[in-house]
């Protein structure tokens, strides 16, 4: 008797256990928090920036373009592509003292289907600089340009700061600050980076090794890299949004596959959908309020192009495909 109810007990333990192991095998794993970062607003440090680098230079894009690329790296985050995300603000007319709106941003971020956006602002790009056999002693940026002040020596301050922002109510969810300060000290801000040879059409590549190496790029990656850390630490702040997109398919062309639903559904490039056929339609019988819809799948695309009405897909699996047939999102 004695054997017997071990026997059962341990059988239920071990029953037990494998259920328990099936059900977390089987638990869906949560998608990573998708953002978009903006470019950073440097309205605050333009005449600096142009006295630095003898021309208007997009510092703004360069920051939000590292910071892109510390988070990627790190994972915690799913990141808007730069393509997909820069066709939207040319559509919308997003100019760039809209860079740090939180208003303005969030309108667009609904568009690109995010959880949250990232805007952000420099208030700080130039020099500390301590001169020497001129007499006396400057923080600024008058006449310091191109190549530095020949009599100072100079060491680089940077700092940005992040505001993460909610996109269904513009609030500010977490905010993140880095300043990064060079280790090193130069009669140039530009100096240091043996094989950097400049920009071209007013652009940097902040995260080129070449243009870390100099004095304002060792400052820059310092800084950057703090605020990206604070980014990361406020992961836990932003709310998973379920976007549930239904529409229907409005032509077929050759290997594409047009729906009616876009950019204002939340659709965005890079989602899936499944295509499904209804065979029948189940009707209440007093109302006439359809109940259900018995459908068949037919297949699986891809978004490669979306505008505000309409979106252009590729087929994953599936034929046969035609006007009329539903879709709905397959992956949230």
């Amino acid at each position: 008797m004695r054997k017997a109810l071990f026997a059962a007990v341990v059988f239920g333990l071990l029953a037990t256990t494998c259920v328990s192991s099936a059900m977390a095998q089987a638990a869906p794993t949560p998608r990573k928090k998708r953002v978009a970062i903006f470019d950073f607003d440097y309205a605050t440090v333009h005449g600096g920036v142009a006295a630095i680098f003898g021309q208007d230079v997009d510092i703004g894009k360069g920051i939000s373009d590292l910071l892109v690329k510390y988070l990627v790296k790190d994972g915690s985050y799913s990141v808007i592509e730069r393509k997909a995300m820069d066709k939207i603000l040319a559509e919308q007319n997003f100019s760039n003292s809209d860079r740090a709106n939180p208003t303005s941003a969030a309108k667009l971020g609904k568009l690109l289907g995010v959880d949250a956006i990232i805007v952000g602002s420099i208030t700080q790009f130039g020099n500390d600089t301590k001169k020497t056999g001129v007499g006396g002693a400057g923080g600024g940026l008058g006449g310091f340009g191109l190549g530095g002040f020949k009599h100072s020596n100079t060491k680089a301050i940077v700092a940005p700061d992040a505001r993460i922002v909610d996109i269904d109510t513009a609030e500010i969810l977490a905010v993140a600050e880095g300043r990064g300060e060079s280790q090193r000290s130069s009669t140039s801000l530009l100096g240091g980076g043996g094989n950097w040879h400049g920009f071209g059409a007013g652009a940097v590549d902040f995260g080129s090794s070449d243009f870390q190496n100099t004095i304002i790029g060792e400052a820059v990656k310092a800084a950057v890299e703090k605020m990206s850390t604070e980014v990361i630490a406020g992961k836990d702040k932003l709310v998973t949004r379920t976007i549930v997109v239904e529409g229907l398919v409005a032509a077929v062309d050759g290997g594409q596959v047009i729906l009616n639903v876009g950019g204002k559904a939340g659709v965005k490039v890079g989602d899936e959908l499944t295509v499904e056929r209804v065979s029948k339609e189940i009707k209440d019988p007093a109302t006439g309020k359809v109940l259900r819809r018995l459908s068949s799948p037919i297949g699986v695309v891809k978004v490669a192009d979306v505008d505000d009405v309409s979106s252009v897909c590729t087929v994953i699996s599936g034929t046969g495909f035609k006007t009329g047939d539903a879709v709905k999102t397959k992956t949230q």
